[in-house]
């Protein structure tokens, strides 16, 4: 049976409308609540949030939930994911959310889950919340049983510690001059401090929260802020994380674009040379550059394959035995020092090789030249258009023209409605028009 609720990460939407309401969301707490009381110790559940204006609607919602059925909950207030994750085991709460739609504008926001172990749920308790969702039975506590809520003031403290001790204990960034861009989501007070504590000069830029203006212009996705920025402030380097800070990009001192794949090939190569690196390669999605492929295979490293989302890296990586994994667009999953997607742990790897190698930023990152890659994103307003045999029939015919060249991803999100359609080759030529057929044939049936 599939999902109502769950979607790739966690449940997410437009704040007011369907699943992300508070009524929902107190629901959620219920039945989130409800799954992970085991045993007879008292319960407890860890809740963290983004700077969205309607994090405050669904974090007294979900305290309303959890209260209920009998756990106790403990309020971080704004904070990464990857901290939610932390203290979820440090705490060691039964339970933990994030309140947060990663990258996506304000007006969203979203649920995401942890275990006690600090992993995301599994496929088997998403299924046992929605079936508590759809009409199950939430368990409300006895009266003398409701839950108490309580709000933290060492939870940032807590992250900062646990992501410097990611580094070696040697290693610091005194000379480096970092200019960094937290996208006015989570990470606004905890990544401009840890990077100074451990000695930096910082630039900081995205860290005025105001409700409204997470992800606005800023941030991960929108990198032409810290672009601008590291070349007038003369940074050596810029960090760009996204709304819950499980993203990276970075750019160097020239002010160009370094993403997920040249990410992943520097820390891949950089633990395999310490003999540090599990798994024999890196786990990455179908997205990521055929260069990144073939730079690893020249190294003797291997590049794992999945379907896209940092879920299916992840349950790769366990599966496996890997330490290192991501996409493209920044997820960075380094498994001996979180359990989620760390965007400042991440960061700190680049910079601790960036202090190490006493190279710049742009002769440190550029492993490999990526071949010619286009995305483009379709947007339809319902049906299934790739199901359609005008769109099937577009999509062989770019296969062929590829003739083994290169390779097509065609897939719909699994955040909003549209079909995002890649293609990637050594011919630029052969790529454009690949991916401009195959939009063309998606518009015309989802019209």
């Amino acid at each position: 049976m599939g999902k109502q609720f769950f979607g790739t990460d966690g449940i997410r939407g437009r704040t007011n409308q369907g699943a992300m309401t508070a009524a929902t969301a107190m629901k959620v707490g219920q039945a989130a609540g409800t799954r992970f009381l085991r045993g007879t110790h008292r319960h407890r559940a860890v809740i963290g949030k983004d700077t969205r204006l309607s994090g405050y609607m669904l974090e007294n919602a979900m305290v309303a939930g959890f209260t209920s059925v009998g756990m106790d909950v403990v309020l971080l207030g704004p904070m990464p994911t990857p901290a939610v994750a932390l203290l979820t085991r440090e705490l060691r709460a039964d339970v933990g959310v994030m309140i947060s739609a990663s990258h996506n504008p304000y007006e969203d926001n979203g649920i995401k889950l942890f275990g006690p172990d600090g992993f995301k749920l599994s496929d088997e308790d998403e299924l046992a919340i929605e079936a508590m969702l759809m009409g199950g039975d939430l368990g409300l506590a006895a009266s003398p049983e409701i839950g108490r809520a309580r709000r933290v003031d060492d939870a940032r403290g807590r992250y900062i510690h646990a992501v410097k001790a990611s580094l070696p204990s040697t290693v610091r960034l005194d000379g480096l001059k970092i200019a960094v861009d937290c996208a006015n989501g989570a990470a606004y007070q905890v990544a401009p401090s840890a990077f100074w504590e451990l000695g930096a000069e910082i630039v900081a830029v995205g860290v005025s929260p105001n409700g409204k203006n997470i992800n606005d212009r800023c941030g991960s996705t929108h990198v032409e802020l810290l672009q601008e920025t590291v070349v007038s402030s003369g940074a050596d380097i810029g960090i760009a994380l996204d709304g819950d800070a499980d993203r990276l990009i970075v750019v160097d001192e020239k002010g160009q674009t370094v993403d997920g794949d040249q990410i992943m090939a520097l820390i891949g190569s950089q633990l395999a040379m310490r003999g540090e690196l599990r798994g024999g390669g890196v786990v990455a999605t179908v997205m990521s550059n055929l260069g990144l492929e073939r730079y690893l295979n020249g190294q003797g490293l291997s590049l794992e394959r999945t379907a896209v989302g940092d879920r299916h890296v992840l349950e790769r990586m366990r599966a496996g035995g890997f330490n290192v994994g991501g996409e493209q667009s920044g997820h960075m999953i380094l498994l001996d020092h979180a359990t989620t997607g760390d965007g400042t742990v991440a960061a700190l790897q680049v910079l601790s090789a960036l202090v190490q190698s006493g190279k710049r930023a742009s002769e440190l990152l550029h492993l490999f030249d990526p071949v010619p890659q286009l995305l483009r994103n379709v947007r339809f307003g319902g049906g299934k258009p790739l199901e359609t045999d005008s769109v099937r029939a577009a999509i062989a015919d770019a296969e062929a023209s590829l003739d083994g060249r290169g390779r097509l991803v065609i897939r719909p999100s699994g955040t909003e409605p549209v079909i995002r359609v890649m293609a990637e080759g050594d011919d630029a030529g052969e790529v454009e028009a690949a991916v401009a057929s195959i939009c063309h044939a998606v518009e015309k049936a989802a019209a």
